[in-house]
């Protein structure tokens, strides 16, 4: 087991802050009980949940780094990007708030 005291707060106050930026933007969300989403009822991976009218809800998990590669950032000039591994499933990563945005489009 790797982290300790100021791993598990950094952790939370990321999750925190992924919550409410969610509920900045009108959603419903919340935060799994101690970063287990078997409180909520979901697999104990599940750190935080986005609830849309007439959906199932969106269930993430958080995670937080010290330094996340430039070649996994999307740079201004693009939406997003695609990335996948050998023999594995196509990733998209793009900005959270641009991720909020597209929900609030979608849901109108």
């Amino acid at each position: 087991m790797s982290g300790g005291r100021a791993a598990k707060q950094k952790g939370n106050r990321v999750e925190r802050e992924c919550v409410n930026l969610a509920k900045s933007f009108g959603f419903e969300s919340r935060r799994a009980w101690g970063s287990d989403g078997r409180s909520l009822g979901w697999h104990e991976e599940v750190d935080m949940v986005i609830e849309l009218p007439k959906s199932k809800p969106y269930k993430f998990q958080v995670k937080a780094r010290k330094k996340i590669g430039d070649l996994y950032k999307p740079c201004d000039d693009v939406y997003g990007q695609i990335i996948k591994e050998d023999r594995g499933e196509p990733l998209v990563t793009i900005r959270y708030k641009d991720f909020l945005l597209l929900l609030k489009k979608i849901t109108g």
